[in-house]
């Protein structure tokens, strides 16, 4: 083995943390303006996925209504 040394979990931990740290050092942030548009998108995008299950259950709802009719 490379590494030996059992290192404690303390020692493990602060190296975590620097590590997540020295990530989120790298992350390229949106601007205001990309950050309003890709919300303005994704709400979108979301009420006409709801709306479409939406007309899918009531459409799918009378169809089996009328089998049990039958």
């Amino acid at each position: 083995m490379a590494n030996d040394k059992k290192e404690s979990k303390a020692g493990r931990g602060r190296r975590f943390f620097k590590e997540v740290a020295g990530e989120v050092k790298k992350l390229s942030w949106p601007s205001k303006k990309e950050l309003i548009s890709y919300t303005i998108t994704v709400v979108a995008f979301i009420l006409l996925l709801g709306a479409m299950i939406y007309v899918l259950d009531l459409a799918f709802g009378s169809g089996l209504g009328l089998l049990a009719k039958l």
